[in-house]
């Protein structure tokens, strides 16, 4: 599946103050979900994010809350975003069919949520360097599962670039300067 900016949304999963604290290699996946969202806001992609139990984990990390729509997060307590009815509402407004993920955690939330809007029928791509876990062995193989139900593995740089799909744009410039 090639990602297109005109048929993807942006699904940006949990990343709340107390649970990133708590992760292996969290300040790189914020960062890179950061690029995401800047990308996301250039090529009109729409970004939704969920907050799990927010009351208990806080809010969406205040460097990513500053990216996004103001209505963008929704609390949920499911760990799936597919098994909350606020999320699913939000995205069938948006009509797209390709959801990239990025967030936390791998191996609970960000894989519970892809398992589930692939089997509603949505293509899902998770981004490996937008991602993280408390412990590398359970992001390993939470990606690993995902590949293994069709899910696409891809890389930050990958959403970026096919989102473009070509080069000599103004929003390449822009952008492109992002990777750099």
């Amino acid at each position: 599946m090639l990602l297109e900016a005109g048929r993807s949304a942006l699904i940006v999963v949990d990343v709340q103050d107390r649970l990133a604290a708590a992760m292996t290699a969290g300040e790189a996946a914020i960062a890179r979900c950061a690029v995401l969202m800047k990308a996301a806001r250039r090529l009109a992609v729409p970004i939704v994010m969920s907050e799990q139990y927010p009351k208990g984990l806080g809010a969406t990390v205040a460097a990513l809350a500053a990216l996004a729509p103001a209505d963008a997060a929704i609390a949920k307590l499911s760990f799936s975003c597919a098994g909350e009815p606020a999320f699913a509402a939000r995205l069938a407004t948006l009509e797209r069919d390709q959801l990239v993920l990025c967030g936390m955690e791998t191996h609970v939330c960000v894989l519970q949520s892809a398992l589930g809007l692939a089997a509603a029928g949505a293509c899902v791509a998770v981004v490996e360097d937008a991602v993280a876990s408390r412990h590398p062995a359970d992001k390993a193989a939470a990606l690993r599962r995902l590949d293994r139900a069709g899910v696409e593995i891809v890389t930050s740089e990958m959403v970026v670039f096919e989102w473009l799909g070509r080069a000599g744009t103004p929003e390449f410039k822009d952008l492109s300067a992002l990777i750099r």
